[in-house]
């Protein structure tokens, strides 16, 4: 049976704002049952008393509480770096992508600061590079199929402990923070102790900004 505390839940979790705040105690249990009420008769069909709705919140909330106090901390080994300049090329799989990728692979400079990430998916590749490189990189992907290009990116880097990697939610710590400040992410790409997201450059200050009081915190 459907209850209060089902669709409550449901609209938290639906919701990146809500649960955050709901799991921060920042919420104002009153005016958010206020706010949820009108969502909660709809789904349930009936008149649902506040004092139900706040009652769900509290209970819920309690058990976030536990969660967002429990998160792994980062610390001070924890390192955020931000480049710009930074473009992200779609491209089609094909049987004659994959000699030209080592084409790639060799005319990138990583000495001077070039940046080369790809990411292989079933049936398209992203192909992650510097800006200044993009004429050069459409040249040597001629005649491929090249699906998208979005200029005017940035990369955030966050290095952090080994240990990291064995810890659940330290990647969602990240994208929540950068969420919580409504930084878009066009790519995540991944190693043993880094993360590199894709965002615009417009926002890229703030996403620096949110990972680095998230290190800070630890």
């Amino acid at each position: 049976m459907v209850t209060v505390s089902h669709i409550v839940k449901k609209f938290v979790d639906d919701s990146s704002c809500l649960h955050e705040c709901l799991g921060k105690s920042l919420l104002n249990y009153a005016y958010t049952a206020e706010y949820l009420r009108p969502k909660v008769e709809a789904e349930l069909g009936k008149k649902i008393k506040l004092s139900a709705i706040i009652m769900a919140l509290r209970r819920y909330g309690e058990g976030l509480e536990r969660k967002y106090e429990s998160r792994f901390p980062f610390d001070y080994r924890s390192e955020v770096t931000l480049k710009g300049g930074i473009v992200d090329i779609a491209i089609q799989r094909s049987p004659t992508l994959f000699a030209k990728l080592r084409l790639l692979y060799n005319s990138t400079d990583y000495e001077r600061g070039d940046v080369l990430n790809i990411i292989h998916g079933n049936h398209e590749i992203s192909l992650i590079t510097n800006e200044k490189n993009r004429g050069k990189v459409l040249k040597i992907l001629e005649h491929e199929k090249v699906l998208h290009v979005e200029p005017r990116l940035a990369q955030l880097s966050l290095r952090f402990p080994r240990d990291y990697i064995y810890t659940p939610g330290v990647i969602l710590q990240m994208v929540r923070a950068l969420n919580w400040e409504n930084v878009n992410i066009f790519e995540i790409v991944s190693t043993l102790t880094e993360v590199n997201f894709i965002v615009s450059e417009k926002e890229s200050v703030k996403g620096y900004r949110a990972l680095q009081e998230l290190v800070s915190r630890g």
